[in-house]
Formats: C-alpha cells, structure tokens, sequence
C-alpha cells in the first residue's frame, strides 16, 4: 500500500508540474513574439527613414500629389482600422468562451484584410500603368519597398488567421490557441498602427 501511495503522489506530482510548466511555455513563446515584434519595429522604422530622406528624389518623374488616388488610399485605411475593432471583438468573444462568435469575427477581420490586400494590389497596378515602377525613381523604390513591406505582413497576417480559425474548429478555446490569439490580434493591431503611420507621413504628407 505504501508504494501504491508514493506511486500515487509521484503521479500527482508528475501531472502537477506538467500542468505549471505548460502555462510557462505559452508564457515563453508569448515573449518571444514580443521579441519578434520589437524587430519588425526596427525594420518599419528603418523604412520609414528611408521613405523620408528619399521622398524628393524623383527623377523628374511624376510625385505623390500626380500618383496617389486618395479616394481608394482613405477606403483602405477605414477597412483597415475596422478590421482592427473586429480583432478586438474576437478576443472579447474567446474571453467569454463563444467559439462560433470567436470564428466569425476572426473571418470577418480576415476578409477586412483581403479586401485592403485587394485594394493595394490594385493600386500598385494602376501605378504601374502610369508608369511609376519601383526602378522609375529612389522615391518610388522607397515607396514600394515600405507599403509593400507592410502589404506583406498583412498577408502572412491572414494566412495565419485563417490558419488559427481551423485549429478552433478542431480543438476548439485551449490554452494554446488563446495564446494564439491574442498573438494575432497584437500582431493586427500593430499593423493598423504601421498603416497610420504610412497613410499620415506616404499619403497625406505627400499630397499636401
């Protein structure tokens, strides 16, 4: 009887200790998309930089007040930012436990998403057609390189939110998929952030 006791206790604290260390790995991989984060951070800011010194070199090629069409570029900005309030509404809904309410606002801001990769795609076609290409001049290299920079993060955003709707389906609200998230909406919000910074300094900055 007394080894099935100390069995029976080590058992215990086997499952005890599984069960603190799984919160510390979430814990864990948490900090490392700060990590991640803080990176992406650097590279938008360096961009950024760039995009400012370089904005005046054109080439005697056409400028942002004759490219931009602000019309679509105010569009996209508000699909932007409302797919921001529908990623705050998915955390909301995990925390009160509503898988299916979860899923939807996580599609809803999903499909946001696609529409404002849709837009940007289209912008970068009408561009082109009017002649202004990455190689046209160093304003248009640094103006590329950053909204595209951004435009490819909000695609890896959607696949990855897509990606995280299936895990819910199939193992519905874990401690991982809550880390999973709240990841993503961190990620989201970081990137309307990124966007207002481009609309203000790329876009109305630029055709004042």
């Amino acid at each position: 009887m007394a080894q099935l006791n100390d069995s029976g206790h080590a058992n215990q604290h086997v499952s005890r200790s599984d069960h603190h260390d799984h919160p510390d790995m979430e814990e864990m991989r948490t900090f490392g998309f700060w990590i991640y984060l803080m990176t992406d951070v650097i590279i938008f800011g360096t961009l950024f930089a760039a995009y400012i010194v370089l904005q005046g070199n054109r080439n005697g090629g056409p400028g942002p007040e004759e490219l931009f069409q602000m019309g679509g570029i105010i569009a996209s900005t508000f699909i932007l930012l409302t797919s921001s309030y529908t990623s705050g509404l998915a955390v909301l809904a995990m925390h009160k436990g509503n898988r299916q309410a979860l899923m939807g606002w996580l599609g809803v801001t999903a499909l946001l998403g696609a529409t404002f990769i849709v837009l940007e795609v289209n912008e970068f076609i009408h561009l082109v057609h009017e002649g202004a290409t990455i190689s046209t001049s160093a304003f248009l290299s640094a103006f590329f390189t950053l909204v595209g920079t951004h435009g490819l993060h909000v695609s890896i955003g959607l696949v990855w939110m897509i990606a995280l709707i299936i895990q819910l389906a199939k193992h519905g609200i874990t401690p991982a998929t809550k880390r999973k998230v709240n990841v993503i909406s961190l990620f989201w919000h970081f990137l309307d952030v990124v966007w207002i910074f481009v609309f203000t300094i790329v876009y109305l900055m630029g055709v004042r």
